[in-house]
């Protein structure tokens, strides 16, 4: 679906790269998530492949074509953006700003076609937040925003999904409940979605794929249970951490000073 090709990026004014030889693909149907700490690329990659920002080297191929070139309406035919915050200037319904999903194919000076509010309506049922469609925007909770974005980018219809820290304002359960409907949507639209996140345990729950990304290079990538590991994460994170599995689940605990001699966990702990 696409494929990030030996991407280098320098800032201007800087020697140093912020990013090395940047390769990874991700196919139609599944979640992969950039993962790394903060300063480690992560934002810049999604510039580059969103045309934001214009790569030194390499390239970025959709379907066999590359995309370098592409205007930014033809853009956003083939790629949707759900940012990690957005606060409209005018208190939009919440069916406005989804339907705003469709304007690359809106001509200019046009009214979105009865088509396009057909689509804005599907959007709105199948991220499940029908009761939310005539309330302002400005005034649902962070949880609900995220979905109406995630709404608005699927009203798009672009196969490949963007997804810039989706949880990073969320309290615990709005995480959990805005990453399901991803996973869901990215299922049943067969959607290439590429995700930036902080939480390795978020990633390792809801990944296909997870790339690791430190100081603008690849560490690891493939599945969560090959790359999220105590090796990779102490090299990355600079901590240490024990990697629990319980239920059926694999748990990045960290290993607290102050917890050595507090004696083994109850799960089953291995070192991966």
């Amino acid at each position: 679906m696409i494929e990030i090709r030996n991407i280098t990026y320098t800032h201007p004014g800087s020697e140093k790269a912020a990013l090395s030889n940047v390769s990874f693909s991700a196919e139609a149907g599944t979640l992969t998530t950039i993962l790394g700490p903060n300063g480690s690329g992560k934002t810049t990659l999604f510039k580059c492949i969103a045309g934001l920002r214009k790569p030194g080297r390499g390239d970025i191929v959709f379907r066999g074509q590359s995309i370098k070139k592409y205007s930014r309406n033809r853009l956003a035919k083939i790629m949707s953006m759900v940012p990690q915050d957005h606060e409209p200037p005018f208190p939009y319904t919440v069916f406005d700003v989804v339907t705003m999903g469709r304007a690359p194919f809106v001509s200019l000076f046009s009214a979105p076609s009865q088509s396009d509010y057909e689509k804005a309506e599907e959007a709105i049922s199948l991220v499940g937040i029908t009761e939310l469609k005539q309330r302002p925007y400005t005034r649902i909770s962070g949880g609900e925003r995220q979905l109406v974005l995630i709404a608005r980018a699927l009203a798009q219809e672009s196969p490949l999904m963007l997804l810039d820290e989706p949880t990073s304002h969320l309290d615990f359960r709005n995480q959990i409940v805005v990453l399901n409907q991803v996973k869901k949507i990215v299922r049943q639209k067969a959607v290439a979605a590429l995700m930036t996140i902080h939480d390795p345990n978020l990633a390792t729950l809801f990944s296909d794929q997870v790339v690791l990304i430190s100081k603008g290079r690849i560490i690891a990538s493939g599945r969560p249970e090959e790359v999220i590991t105590s090796g990779a994460i102490r090299e990355v994170y600079e901590i240490e951490v024990s990697v629990v599995e319980t239920n059926g689940y694999r748990v990045i605990m960290p290993r607290l000073p102050c917890a050595e001699n507090a004696g083994p966990y109850t799960q089953r702990e291995r070192a991966v």
